[in-house]
């Protein structure tokens, strides 16, 4: 297989880490869109959104969407839950991870981080990042608070998803110790076996 990626991207590491703990073979493609690489012809033939990550599986055949390629990935593991309660709570996680979580603390971290994302970062923005982020932040704590993990008690998908930009929340300005039960969550996960870090490129 082969995963198109960025070494910096959050989205891009949730396959990454999945691969390592699985033992899939795969090769990384480099493709970053701080260089417009993304937005080059031949890419895009691959992946019309323009975007990474993107997994090219043997036959040809491609996958988008980090979320998508972790359910791909995951079909069949430990890491989605064969309950169906257990992996609704999946899916709910992977969902409130796009839309409630990434958009706020990701995107923070890379209107402070990268330089071409400078002129975005307004006082109105960062402000609007921030409040959300510590939001989501707080949701997860309080879920926390009584669940070692998020879709039942093991270690899944949804871990992995949420743990992608959780885990360097702190570059976009936020104060993870006010959040304990996330701490100690991150620290769940950072133990799981067959665990990398987010430079880890296989």
């Amino acid at each position: 297989m082969i995963l198109y990626s960025m070494i910096d991207s959050g989205n891009c590491y949730k396959p990454r880490l999945l691969m390592a703990k699985l033992g899939l073979p795969f090769t990384t493609v480099e493709v970053s869109s701080h260089t417009g690489d993304t937005r080059k012809a031949d890419f895009v033939a691959k992946n019309p959104n323009a975007m990474v990550p993107l997994l090219e599986l043997d036959d040809g055949r491609r996958i988008a969407e980090s979320n998508a390629i972790l359910l791909y990935l995951a079909e069949g593991t430990r890491f989605l839950p064969a309950d169906k309660y257990e992996r609704g709570l999946a899916y709910q996680w992977l969902f409130f991870e796009q839309y409630s979580h990434e958009p706020y603390i990701a995107v923070r971290k890379a209107l402070l981080t990268f330089p071409e994302r400078a002129k975005d970062a307004t006082p109105e923005r960062l402000a609007v990042t921030l409040e959300r982020g510590n939001k989501a932040l707080g949701v997860m704590d309080k879920y926390l608070e009584s669940n070692a993990f998020f879709a039942g008690n093991a270690y899944s998908i949804a871990d992995i998803a949420l743990y992608a930009y959780t885990h360097t929340a702190e570059q976009g300005g936020f104060q993870l110790d006010a959040y304990p039960a996330v701490v100690a969550w991150l620290g769940r996960v950072e133990a799981d076996p067959g665990h990398v870090p987010i430079e880890w490129v296989g």
